[in-house]
This record gives C-alpha cells, sequence and structure tokens, in this order.
C-alpha cells in the first residue's frame, strides 16, 4: 500500500525564517552601488508560481519581467521607473503589479523588503 501524500495547507504565511539566499544584479545590469539581494522562497509550486520574502540593500539596475509580479513594501524605500516614463516611489505598506514586459530601474534608497508573489 502506498504512503498517503503528505496534506498541503491551503494558506500560508510570508515570514522570512532562516539566513536566506543571497544574491546580486548581474553584474551587466548593476547601474550603481553594491546591491546585495537576500530572498526567503515560501513557497514554489510547479515551476509557475514563486512566494516569498525579498529584500535589497541600496543600488540601481535594470530590470527586465518576463513574468507577473505584485509585492507588498514591508520597510525602507525604492523607486521603480519604467522606460516608458513611469515611476514609483514605494515605502512601506504600498503594492505594485509588474506585469510581463515592464522594462525599466529599480533604485533602493534605503535598504528595502517586500513580500512577492510571481506568476510564472
Amino acid at each position: 500500500m502506498a504512503e498517503a501524500a503528505e496534506p498541503v495547507s491551503l494558506a500560508m504565511r510570508l515570514v522570512a525564517e532562516g539566513p536566506g539566499e543571497t544574491g546580486a544584479p548581474a553584474a551587466d545590469r548593476l547601474l550603481s552601488g553594491s546591491p546585495v539581494f537576500t530572498t526567503w522562497n515560501c513557497e514554489e509550486r510547479e515551476d509557475r508560481l514563486l512566494a516569498g520574502i525579498w529584500q535589497s540593500t541600496p543600488g540601481k539596475w535594470r530590470i527586465v519581467y518576463d513574468e507577473w509580479e505584485y509585492f507588498h513594501v514591508l520597510s525602507g524605500v525604492s523607486v521603480v521607473t519604467g522606460d516608458d516614463g513611469s515611476q514609483f516611489r514605494l515605502v512601506a505598506g504600498d503594492s505594485l503589479v509588474l506585469r510581463p514586459g515592464f522594462c525599466g530601474t529599480w533604485e533602493v534608497i534605503e535598504t528595502t523588503r517586500k513580500q512577492y508573489v510571481i506568476l510564472l
């Protein structure tokens, strides 16, 4: 008899537990500073959905989105600027959706932490 699969919770909290994974923008996208990213992936589903917490220290880099991302800023100050001239100053409590095809820059003014959900 096969073992029953462990049930998957239908609800979850997005929390930063443990040290997280560190990274940085790709060298060819870095525009200023030396930002360090820390990511706590809380959920990865069938290569279609990612959810968790992300943090970055100050710096500026190019962004190119092939996916949908919804995020909610928990702390810090950042500015997301689209190549189309749109500009979003983001502080704690702000939320934003970036659609596939969005290109521009992300500038972290003060270390920023966000909760995110990405649909690939």
